[in-house]
Order: structure tokens, then sequence, then C-alpha cells
């Protein structure tokens, strides 16, 4: 089948464009840009709605091992599709954890069998996620793991953590890396400030975020390994990560789309869906990452999609498992920053999906011919108000429940294939 694209505004983050165009795709990549519809095509008219690659959302948690009543493949690639997410980055942290060749080599059976996108896995960078003995990263490399991370918990063995990038570096293969001090941020649940302190909320310093995006640093520069900080959110971390890439050393960095979107005040009235690791940050941090983004600093914009059932969130704030859904909220979220901070869609567009799959080799991201047919269309300016238990999910928490949001999805493809409509 051939299609056509007509009467649409491209949005290409390769280029830095946003015009009028059209596009062909067939056999499941695009094959023509800006010209007649060839014989035979199904034509699109777009209606000047805006076409563009699909989103790759790095750092998606789904329940399967484990806790698949949270979260299934089939659920979420559902709620991908509907947010015009054409590549899941699936993180290890499942019961059991994504340790072993075998661990891994099932989830990509279930991925294959019930996604609706695509879904790649990173893999677990010790075993069971406990800091102490590094993973076979080579078997896991074979097996399909497209980076390595514990998520959220730091690795506080510094040797252990420099032979990983010592060994990852060898292999060529990426690590995943959660900036913060343990110990400074254990059991936090909001950022050190007066707000916390009236709320009585237990809170950690944003300098611990630079402390241990310092620290892992460091190891970056002893061992020359690969690296990818997985949320920067405070200021006071980004001339760390400046100076790094100054010296030539081989990191990335990404940020959360409720990082960007929301601030510490949001959790006024003990408001759990608003918690999350690390917490929310003062509107000048947010403010910055924002800057951080349109400038190039920070790389990634991603959901990290966080299923969470009921029971863990009607807890009291500090008690609450901390995450939200993301995978249907991110593109109207992102838009935000379009609408009310200036970014323009390209630079949106880089950060969602053009830098994600580079730095993890994929293909996509991109309007180029040759380049997979993975495409969103979406009209940016309609508006609605969000109600969570429309979510195709199968956990309802998210922060924008009853939030009025711009930015409706029309339809997802993957590999030419429509998958939402």
């Amino acid at each position: 089948m051939i299609l056509h694209f007509d009467n649409v505004r491209l949005i290409d983050p390769e280029q830095d464009r946003d015009a009028p165009g059209s596009l062909t795709v067939s056999d499941g990549v695009i094959t023509a840009r800006d010209g007649a519809a060839p014989e035979g095509a199904e034509v699109i008219d777009c209606g000047g709605r805006c076409l563009a690659p699909g989103i790759v959302d790095w750092g998606v948690k789904v329940g399967e091992p484990g806790e698949r009543h949270k979260e299934s493949y089939a659920s979420a690639g559902r709620a991908a599709a509907a947010g015009g997410i054409t590549t899941m980055v699936v993180r290890p942290d499942t019961n059991p954890p994504l340790d072993t060749p075998e661990a891994l080599s099932f989830v990509i059976r279930r991925a294959a069998d019930d996604a609706a996108v695509r879904v790649r896995h990173m893999a677990a960078l010790t075993r069971r996620r406990e800091g102490r003995e590094m993973v076979e990263m080579a078997f896991l490399l074979d097996a399909g793991a497209v980076a390595f991370t514990d998520g959220v918990r730091v690795i506080t063995d510094t040797r252990l953590m420099s032979r990983c990038l010592t060994y990852a570096r060898g292999l060529g293969a990426l690590i995943v890396g959660h900036p913060q001090e343990p110990i400074l941020s254990r059991g936090a649940a909001a950022t050190k400030g007066k707000f916390a302190s009236l709320y009585g909320i237990p809170d950690v310093s944003p300098l611990a975020e630079l402390m241990g995006l310092e620290r892992d640093l460091a190891l970056v520069a002893m061992t020359g390994g690969r690296y990818h900080a997985d949320q920067i959110t405070t200021a006071a971390a980004l001339p760390a990560l400046a100076r790094a890439r100054k010296a030539g050393l081989d990191v990335t960095a990404g940020v959360s789309i409720h990082h960007l979107t929301l601030n510490e005040f949001d959790v006024a009235g003990y408001r759990t869906f608003f918690r999350f690791t690390p917490p929310l940050r003062a509107e000048d941090d947010r403010a910055a990452m924002v800057r951080a983004v349109a400038e190039g600093e920070i790389d990634v914009i991603a959901s990290f999609h966080t299923p969470q059932d009921e029971e863990s969130k009607r807890l009291p704030y500090a008690e609450a498992a901390p995450g939200a859904v993301g995978l249907q909220t991110l593109l109207p979220a992102a838009l935000r920053l379009h609408h009310q901070d200036g970014l323009t869609l390209a630079q949106l567009f880089r950060a969602l999906s053009l830098n994600p799959a580079r730095r993890l080799g994929l293909p996509g991201g991109t309007l180029a011919v040759d380049a997979p047919a993975d495409l969103v269309l979406f009209d940016p300016g309609a508006p609605f108000v969000l109600d969570r238990f429309a979510l195709l999910s199968k956990s309802k928490n998210t922060p924008f429940d009853g939030a009025r949001m711009q930015g409706r999805v029309l339809g997802t493809w993957v590999g030419g294939e429509r998958v939402f409509e």
C-alpha cells in the first residue's frame, strides 16, 4: 500500500523545519517528500494539521512480569498509539527485574505479540537491581537490550559503577544513571524549601541531584564510558553537564514531562498524583529546564510512564508510591511548552523523537526519505479537558486529571500501518 499525506504541516526536527508539504509512504518507509501523489496511492488529506516523526518514549514502565494488573504490553501499546508514541523504550524495574537474557527474551516476545507499537528494552545494570554484582552485559546485548540501568536505584559502590562503565565501554553499551545522592534523597517526597517545611513533607535539597551527577560524571571521565542521565531537574546541575560535554565526555541527559510542566506548588492539598522521584522542583528550576531543552542542553523529554494502582496512591503523601502514567498525556503536556513557553514544534520533536532515537541507535525520529514510516498526525490547538478514566492505560494515576489541555492525536502509524485513529 502507498500512502500520500497531502495538505499537511510537516514537523521535521532533523532539518529544524515546520512548513507545509506532503509525504509519501510505501512498504513501511518514507519514499518521497513534497511531491505529487503517486498513481494508485491512498491520499490522506490532513487539513493543514501537523505530521511529525512518531515519539520515542524513553523510560516507560510496563508491569510485565509481576505487576500486570497495573499495566500490560497490550494496554500500554494502546495508550502509546493513542498518544502518538511509536516506540516505547521500556525500563527493567519489573518483578523480577530484567537482569538475565531469559527474562529479557520473555518480555521481548510478549511485547511483539501484544503491543501495537514498537518496543525496545533496557536491561538491569546489576543483578536484581541490588547494586552488588554486574549483569552479563554481552549476553543481554545479544538478547536485545538497548541500554543498561537500575532505574531510580543508585549504585552506591563506586568501584562497581566504574567497572560497569568500563565494561560497557568495551561493548559500546550505554549506561543510564539516576543522578541523586542516595542517602540525602532517601525517603524524600518534596524539594527542600519553605513550601515543604510548611506542609511537613520529608524533603531533599536540590543539590543532592548535583552531587549524584558530579559523581557519575567523574566516573565517566575516569572510564571513558557512554552515559545518559535519566532525569535532570534542577538548574544547579546544568553547569556540570555543560562542563562534561565541553571536556568531550560522551554524556546526554533527559527530563520528565512532569518536571517541565509542573512545580512544587502543585503538591498543595497533598495530592499524591503529584508525588514523583525526584520530587517536583521550584518554578525557577522548571523554567531553567525548559530553557535547557530549547538550547539543546537537555537532549530528551520522556513521560517516565509509571502506572500505580489506586491502593498505592491512596496513602499519606510521603508514603504513596511515586510516579504517574504518561503515555497519552506526553504530547498534549509537551505542547504546553509550545503554547506557553515558546518552544517551537521542531524543538519539541527533537527532544521527543530525534534525539532519543539517535542516542539509542534506533531507526526513526525523522521524516527523511528511507526512514521508517513511524508518524503522528495531530492538531496542536485542539482543546479538551482530560478525564483520567478515559485513558487507555490500566492505571489512571495522572496529575493532569481535569486539566484543560491543547493538542489531540488524530492518527498514529507504525511502519506505515495505522495503529490509532
